[in-house]
């Protein structure tokens, strides 16, 4: 989910690029308006030589474009009721998980068990062993 809440972040950021560009062009490209009782001299053409384009139509086209792209991600997002029922199964899934995990820890913690028993055993095997070589040394001599 988190995927599509940055998507959905980063079309509504270009949205709002396409409406901060379409007001530029806007300025660049309108012609001086007239007030009444306002007396303004200048001239009454864009500024700019470049030719002109269709804006309005391009700009339409992209916001609308991105528009449908914000509805379709917004529609994709999980609604409250499904989020729960996810969170819910997720939960019960983990602790199953949670349960296999535990009783395999508790498979590792005997079989460690069983191995400490062995080597305290043979430890105990192999001092007994020393002993017995160092009276057996002290009784030859």
């Amino acid at each position: 989910m988190a995927d599509r809440l940055t998507q959905l972040q980063d079309t509504v950021n270009q949205q709002a690029e396409h409406f901060c560009n379409a007001i530029g062009v806007i300025q660049q490209t309108s012609y001086p308006s007239k007030f009444a009782n306002f007396d303004r001299t200048g001239s009454q053409t864009p500024t700019s030589n470049q030719p002109q384009e269709d804006y309005a139509q391009l700009f339409a086209q992209l916001i609308a474009r991105c528009a449908k792209d914000i509805d379709t991600l917004i529609e994709s997002l999980p609604n409250e009721d499904s989020s729960i029922e996810l969170q819910n199964s997720s939960l019960k899934r983990l602790e199953m998980e949670n349960q296999e995990t535990a009783l395999q820890l508790e498979i590792v913690v005997q079989k460690g068990e069983l191995l400490l028993d062995k080597i305290q055993s043979a430890l105990e095997n192999i001092a007994q062993a020393q002993l017995d070589m160092q009276t057996h040394k002290s009784s030859f001599h």
